[in-house]
């Protein structure tokens, strides 16, 4: 699937995402002009989906994640569907996960602090279509967060 060159070039996209092509490719050894073909095919091979910036949201001023855990109505033919829409416009919410089993999806809410977070919580989320249960878990700290991946 991925030869040895893709995989340097994933592996030094990964450690430093903001190079420039002509940067990357003098550290692999390769043209500009090649490098990007060899972007351009991972991209169409939806292996490199794009580039991104990563904003640290406590510098915002948000100092408050809460995980919530929620069961729901699932006697409700579109629960999932209308929950799911109504809880992608809710700013706050920064990650929204499905699951298998007791727990049904996961919110991740951040908020300024507990008082900006009772607010989301009572205004935003318990007016969410289709819960059946739910279940606050305040986040302490992060002790791994790493999308690279072995290559």
């Amino acid at each position: 699937m991925l030869d040895d060159l893709d995989r340097r070039i994933l592996r030094h996209l990964q450690s430093a995402p903001e190079q420039s092509i002509p940067d990357l490719g003098d550290r692999l050894g390769l043209t500009p002009a090649r490098l990007s073909r060899r972007l351009d095919k991972l991209r169409e091979r939806g292996i490199l989906k794009g580039q991104r910036a990563i904003i640290d949201w406590r510098a915002l001023g948000y100092e408050v994640e809460v995980s919530l855990r929620i069961t729901l109505d699932k006697t409700q033919t579109r629960a999932f569907d209308d929950f799911i829409e109504d809880a992608r416009d809710i700013p706050e919410v920064i990650e929204i996960q499905t699951f298998l089993g007791r727990v049904d999806v996961r919110l991740s809410v951040i908020a300024h602090d507990m008082s900006h977070y009772q607010q989301i919580y009572r205004t935003r989320i318990l007016t969410l279509p289709h819960i059946a249960d739910i279940e606050g878990l305040m986040h302490v700290s992060r002790i791994k967060s790493d999308e690279s991946l072995p290559l």
